[in-house]
């Protein structure tokens, strides 16, 4: 995915990463120098970009800031996914950190408690602030180590969970086709997953090789946060009934309904596609990324459609979203904000998530005729950014070690149906609280 789920505040490691790019080879990364008198301000835009469109779209944006901005030049310096805050950290800790850093909201936590990012709270323009949604701001909202609540990033891109489905098996079945308007229930997701069972093929594949983000966003379909905070301000784990309606509903379909391919349960989200394409399921509740991947591989005249995913007592589900940042150091803060400001107007942000195949958080790009085509799911896909709210998880300490040593395992016990429900829920709880309690002393 994307947008990588991982608490700075749990573990960072250090590595440098290569620049390359528009304006310049950037080096390693340093932030922009002062402008001296007669010269232009220079910035340093460390960008994690790595599919092909994705890298156009950001390398034309810096082209076309540079060609309109003679006094503000950026350059354009290459960061990736696995390592970013591996440099950040030897970067931050330097004084070299590039001005404008992307990254994702978890971890900006860790940075803006160790005062390495500007609190752009009260330095956004009105209208990019008023441009995206406060669901999406509440994403970047964190406290400064000091009890201060601060905005540390701007959000841009945002991933939802949809199902693609196979429209001939869609249509043999007879099934009612789901709308943005109108999903399927929860229900109605099973009913159709087994009326699509037959012949030796399935309804649905739930590849859960890493099934915990996928479990904790749809939880919320019922309420389920997994989390809850008591007065006296620490952070436990919790599996009621509305964090447990999900996990059974997935089970069922598995180990009741039989409608779901256990063939798919050690997968990673792409991998039951070849299988897809042979009709050996319907039904694959993914994120919206992976629709490019659909468009590159489908064979010919294999026939898909997106689909919202289903709803239980509500539609939300929890996001994290991808940002942009400024670092604390920056020589030219007011300068880094007005490329941000560029970088993400609505326009600009409808080229970066046709170019990452994600949710754009502005309102206007949302909008876009772009952003709304039918082809490839696009109007399905940008519909349903509306039920995003913050993750539960996004600012709970630790929580990259429960997902890890205790939550993955689980989930994946559970799901092979190696242990009960209940089972699943105490470890999920009496582990998980032995790992939370360790971040909150």
């Amino acid at each position: 995915m994307r947008i990588k789920s991982a608490l700075a505040a749990a573990a960072l490691v250090v590595v440098a990463a290569a620049g390359c790019g528009s304006g310049g080879s950037g080096g390693s990364g340093d932030k922009g120098e002062a402008a001296k008198p007669g010269e232009p301000v220079k910035l340093n835009f460390l960008s994690l970009a790595w599919q092909k469109e994705s890298l156009a779209a950001n390398k034309e944006l810096v082209e076309e800031w540079n060609k309109a901005n003679p006094t503000i030049q950026v350059t354009y310096v290459q960061g990736s996914w696995d390592n970013v805050n591996d440099q950040l950290v030897t970067q931050f800790a330097g004084g070299t950190a590039p001005d404008v850093i992307h990254n994702d909201s978890p971890a900006l936590s860790g940075f803006a408690a160790d005062g390495y990012l500007l609190d752009l709270k009260d330095k956004i323009p009105a209208e990019l602030k008023s441009d995206i949604p406060q669901a999406s701001w509440d994403t970047t909202t964190f406290d400064d180590g000091k009890g201060n609540q601060g905005v540390y990033g701007v959000p841009f891109l945002q991933e939802s969970q949809v199902i693609i489905a196979n429209k001939k098996l869609l249509d043999e079945a007879k099934v009612r086709i789901p709308t943005a308007d109108s999903p399927w229930t929860w229900e109605e997701f099973s009913e159709a997953a087994k009326k699509m069972t037959k012949d030796g093929n399935f309804g649905v594949a739930w590849p859960m090789k890493s099934p915990v983000n996928k479990t904790l966003n749809l939880a919320l379909n019922f309420g389920g946060k997994f989390f809850e905070t008591g007065a006296d301000g620490k952070t436990t784990v919790k599996v009621g009934p509305e964090e447990r309606e999900v996990l059974q509903r997935i089970h069922d379909q598995l180990w009741k309904d039989k409608s779901a391919d256990p063939a798919a349960l050690g997968q990673g989200t792409a991998d039951p596609l070849p299988a897809f394409y042979k009709g050996k399921f319907a039904l694959l509740p993914v994120g919206v990324y992976l629709r490019q991947q659909v468009v590159e591989q489908a064979p010919e005249g294999f026939e898909w459609v997106t689909l919202p995913g289903p709803k239980g007592t509500t539609t939300e589900q929890g996001a994290v979203s991808q940002t942009l940042s400024v670092a604390q150091d920056s020589k030219n803060p007011d300068a880094a904000l007005k490329f941000i400001s560029f970088f993400l107007n609505g326009k600009n942000q409808a080229k970066l998530a046709k170019g990452d195949w994600l949710l754009p958080t502005s309102q206007a790009a949302a909008a876009d005729p772009s952003m709304t085509t039918k082809e490839n799911g696009w109007d399905v896909a940008t519909a349903s950014g509306k039920s995003l709210v913050v993750a539960p998880f996004l600012k709970v300490k630790g929580f990259d070690e429960w997902k890890s040593k205790v939550a993955t395992p689980v989930l994946q016990q559970y799901f092979a149906n190696k242990i009960s429900l209940d089972e699943a829920a105490n470890k999920l709880v009496t582990d998980g609280n032995s790992v939370l309690e360790r971040y909150q002393k």
